[in-house]
């Protein structure tokens, strides 16, 4: 801050007389009041409810089939829990109804590094625990006819993880980008052979490793798997009758006690079955509107007391106001008496 002399020569510490500095400058500050404050209430918690009912009934309206094979695979657990049959194939069927129509390195331990010290990539507990097992399903509109159902591993990603998160090394040929590395211990394709059919869809761009690396919050979760292509007969989504699912069982969950299923589900435009967000709409709208019949009642209560009060002080001021005019009236006479007997004298 700039110093300047006061009148004795010393210096002074008093600031310049602008309107910054001796803040002067005009200022806007909003008067709130009750009926200016709980119109905002009443209108946030009413857009809070509706879309709170909205989502949950959308998520009502989604149609969810699910089909736990742990179980009914005990034979391929079984036989992935020894270690000398892991890498063996092993396929169950799982028959079904469908009743209605449906519409960093470090942190990569201990998981960084094979048993010869090669370097691992994918890396990591979560990258090595991906689910790969081979799910095909089946329909069967006679006893005698089994038509394969037609099923699309593309557009099952975010964008911005296709396109921007996940990235594959710059190379024309994968297999010699990953050389030196070795494949997840639980996997049984090194990641440059993930998609045998599509050459576009390996490496660190593969739909179903990108979707697996998308962690879950909960233990209890669900992935994208597969689209239905809705060709011929699945032309309008999957018909009601007989399916069946024909699964390749790789990866064994019995041995932490967890379970594997496949849940057939329709969408709407909200996403796939989820109270969630529509109970957090719900919830915030309601404490909204609480909070808004709670001050609309103080504040009607208040008014009351305050008007009464404002009453009883107007009625107290009227009479402060007519003594004063009775005093003033009778001074005033009092003066004019006694100024007319001056007079006579």
């Amino acid at each position: 801050m700039k110093m300047k002399n006061n009148s004795q020569g010393l210096p002074s510490r008093m600031p310049d007389n602008t309107a910054f500095r001796q803040q002067r400058l005009p200022a806007w500050s909003p008067y709130l009041t009750a009926w200016a404050v709980l119109p905002g209430f009443f209108t946030t918690g009413a857009f809070f409810l509706s879309m709170g009912i909205l989502l949950i009934l959308s998520a009502k309206s989604v149609k969810e089939i699910e089909i736990t094979y742990t179980d009914i695979c005990s034979d391929c657990s079984k036989l992935r829990e020894n270690a000398s049959n892991f890498y063996k194939e092993c396929t169950c069927s799982v028959p079904f109804f469908i009743p209605e129509k449906m519409p960093n390195v470090e942190n990569c331990a201990p998981f960084q590094r094979a048993s010869n010290e090669i370097p691992i990539a994918p890396c990591g507990a979560i990258a090595n625990s991906m689910f790969n097992d081979t799910i095909l399903l089946s329909y069967y509109p006679n006893s005698t006819t089994r038509i394969n159902v037609p099923l699309l591993s593309s557009e099952i990603t975010w964008w911005t993880d296709k396109h921007v998160k996940f990235q594959n090394p710059e190379s024309r040929n994968l297999s010699s980008a990953f050389a030196g590395t070795a494949k997840p211990l639980y996997w049984t394709k090194p990641v440059y052979q993930l998609d045998q059919e599509n050459p576009e869809n390996n490496g660190f761009l593969n739909n179903d490793f990108i979707v697996w690396m998308r962690v879950a919050a909960l233990p209890t979760f669900k992935n994208l798997y597969r689209r239905i292509h809705r060709i011929g007969h699945f032309a309008d989504g999957l018909p009601a009758g007989d399916y069946s699912f024909d699964i390749s069982y790789n990866f064994p969950v019995t041995i932490f006690k967890g379970k594997k299923g496949v849940v057939l589900s329709t969408v709407t435009w909200s996403g796939g079955k989820s109270f969630f967000l529509g109970g957090a709409y719900t919830v915030t709208g309601a404490m909204t509107w609480l909070a808004a019949f709670s001050m609309t009642a103080i504040h009607l209560k208040l008014k009351k007391t305050i008007s009464f009060q404002s009453l009883k002080l107007a009625k107290v001021k009227a009479k402060v106001e007519r003594d004063k005019r009775r005093d003033v009236f009778r001074t005033s006479n009092t003066w004019v008496r006694t100024t007319g007997r001056d007079c006579r004298d």
